[in-house]
């Protein structure tokens, strides 16, 4: 009987450790899991200050270039990361807006085309890859002017 007593608080030690455990361990997949559901996050340093980048993807400046003067932007900016696919187009549909693009339309069939525009720019974001491995190519520059074509008069 004696023994049995002394039995008793150590197994109810052992009990609330492994429980104690258990939950910290289920706690910290929960947050992992509530960080992957939220998304990505843009970068604090960016090339063009109005169009975002997820944060963890790597400027390739050997494949980029951009030209600004007088107002005229013009740039093809590469970068290379590890995301989903899906949470990069999600992550552009999103953070674009805030600064002030218009999106106009998106293709999505493996390759993903995001085109989107504001009053004197268009910029296409294109999104690509296998896996997480993760491209993406950012063309920025002026939108053409469209002239109205005048009327041609028929020929007699």
């Amino acid at each position: 009987m004696k023994g049995l007593k002394l039995q008793f608080p150590v197994i109810l030690i052992f009990t609330f450790f492994v429980f104690n455990f258990i939950g910290c361990a289920s706690t910290s997949k929960n947050d992992a899991m509530s960080k992957e559901q939220v998304g990505l996050e843009p970068q604090a340093s960016l090339k063009f200050n109005d169009v975002p980048v997820p944060a963890g993807f790597k400027f390739l400046p050997e494949e980029s270039y951009t030209f600004q003067s007088a107002g005229v932007r013009v740039g093809v900016l590469k970068y290379h990361g590890k995301a989903d696919i899906e949470q990069v187009v999600t992550f552009y549909k999103d953070q674009m807006p805030l600064y002030n693009w218009n999106l106009l339309n998106a293709i999505e069939y493996g390759q993903r085309l995001l085109n989107f525009d504001r009053e004197q720019e268009s910029c296409i974001i294109d999104v690509a890859g296998k896996g997480n491995s993760i491209t993406i190519i950012i063309s920025l520059g002026p939108k053409s002017e469209i002239k109205p074509r005048k009327a041609t008069k028929p020929v007699k």
